[in-house]
């Protein structure tokens, strides 16, 4: 029988609202046996970017990543945010370290070249054009090492994952942490019996966005398909269950997408194949 691991995914809004945060480590600290978390923190890099006078440019929800953004998020992501997350578990009693992708090479990506996109509004009259798109030094996971990670977590520590890795060639990468997690859950399932949780500012995905209530208590393939289709999930939403669809197809036992005061894996919405 392997392991138990938690791996919590917490995001920027998560991050910047202390409350929120401070209930959040509290009840990752009080998860029993082997767990990881992996954090955003774009809010705090979009701060930082306005009050050091560089242009934060956003297409399609997505982060374009300049030489000059790709400096204010490492600092925002591997520093400032990870660190004060690594500094308040330590205070818990819980042996966390702080990893970007290129520490220990755990995670190695390549820069993802420019794609084409519909974007709305950009055509004549307004009308919906499609753009070839270049998010600058944005990465898409390769390859994530659990050998190295397992050692670690094996020996008693939590990693703390911030949304940064490497191509090795010595480029930092900005990565969606979603990603991270969905990648980093998948690698490790080979070891650990893997239980992936999602968090954000909602009980669950919700079935209508104004009823805060309305949580959608299981979601497969073919309801996300569905779903989709008919636009309950829209935006964000989507490429989140799309890796939680991937993370369980590739063996991880279970996938919540949950309120962040909420990661004891009983409430939110479950994501199965």
């Amino acid at each position: 029988m392997k392991p138990k691991l938690t791996i919590v995914k917490v995001g920027g809004a998560i991050v910047e609202d202390e409350a929120q945060l401070d209930r959040l480590l509290s009840d990752f600290s009080a998860i029993a046996g082997n767990k990881l978390l992996v954090h955003g923190g774009g809010r705090r890099a979009t701060k930082v970017a306005a009050a050091l006078g560089i242009e934060n440019r956003m297409v399609g929800g997505r982060r374009i990543t300049d030489s000059n953004m790709l400096e204010v998020v490492t600092m925002v992501y591997g520093g400032l945010v990870n660190k004060n997350i690594v500094a308040r578990l330590q205070a818990r009693g819980v042996n966390a370290l702080g990893l970007t992708g290129a520490d220990m090479d755990v995670i190695r990506s390549h820069r993802r070249p420019p794609v084409v996109m519909t974007l709305p509004g950009q055509g004549a009259g307004g009308t919906a054009e499609k753009t070839e798109v270049d998010f600058g030094f944005a990465g898409d996971v390769d390859n994530v090492d659990a050998d190295r990670l397992g050692q670690l977590i094996s020996s008693g520590v939590a990693p703390v994952m911030a949304p940064l890795t490497h191509d090795g060639a010595g480029h930092l990468l900005n990565t969606n942490a979603d990603t991270i997690a969905a990648e980093t859950a998948k690698a490790l399932a080979a070891q650990y019996d893997v239980t992936l949780i999602y968090t954000f500012e909602k009980k669950g995905v919700l079935a209508n966005p104004a009823d805060a209530e309305s949580v959608i208590p299981v979601i497969n393939r073919a309801d996300f398909n569905r779903h989709v289709a008919n636009g309950t999930i829209a935006g964000g939403m989507i490429p989140k269950i799309e890796n939680a669809l991937a993370a369980v197809d590739a063996g991880v036992s279970s996938v919540i997408i949950t309120l962040a005061t909420a990661i004891d894996g009983r409430h939110g919405t479950v994501i199965r194949s």
